[in-house]
């Protein structure tokens, strides 16, 4: 499980601050809710934790069982889902959990085929992405960021684009696969995105 150390960071765009003098630590194994209105970083705090975007000031640190992780590898450790990250739309369900799976380590003994039946898409594993629905999207997205045994889970409004019964499927996989971890959602107060005791920080 991951550890995240965050030192007095800040993050501005075109000289305006989304946020300054950030310290926070997130612990191996705990879940951690980033809450708050529209525009008021969530998303841009996430993409600093997952290292994708630098901090303007301050430091970012990632360890495992206390030793440093090196930037170059940190992909390796993380998962994450968000709006802005779409899945290849020419492949199929299938051919993109063949290419996560170069990269990612899948629980043992769950093939692909059971992966899609539990994402409720059996009669879509080799439609091609781009004629998936948005809800369908979404659980694709959700399966390829929570099934594999990532040491840090970054998930961005989770529930987006799901409906009722999909919320429902969405709580059965967190519960299912994104235990013993550390776990990071960003979410505009929408409580069937998280749970009640999980450590919210407000933005």
């Amino acid at each position: 499980m991951i550890q995240v150390n965050i030192s007095k960071a800040g993050k501005k765009f075109q000289g305006k601050w989304v946020f300054r003098h950030m310290d926070l630590t997130l612990d191996p194994g705990r879940r951690y809710v980033i809450a708050g209105k529209n525009g008021s970083g969530k998303s841009t705090l996430l993409k600093m934790i997952s290292g994708y975007l630098s901090p303007s000031e301050g430091t970012l640190s990632w360890s495992l069982d206390k030793l440093p992780i090196h930037s170059d590898v940190l992909f390796r450790h993380i998962s994450m889902s968000a709006p802005y990250i779409d899945p290849i739309d020419e492949f199929t369900f299938t051919e993109l959990l063949g290419f996560c799976r170069r990269f990612k380590d899948i629980p043992e003994g769950l093939s692909n085929r059971q992966i899609i039946s539990m994402a409720g898409l059996e009669g879509s594993f080799d439609k091609p992405i781009r004629n998936f629905s948005s809800g369908m999207r979404q659980r694709v997205k959700l399966c390829l960021a929570v099934v594999p045994l990532s040491g840090l889970l970054l998930l961005d409004e989770p529930c987006s684009n799901l409906d009722d019964e999909s919320r429902q499927w969405y709580a059965y996989l967190m519960q299912t696969y994104g235990q013993n971890r550390t776990v990071v959602i960003a979410s505009n107060h929408n409580p069937a995105e998280y749970l009640p005791d999980d450590e919210m920080i407000s933005l």
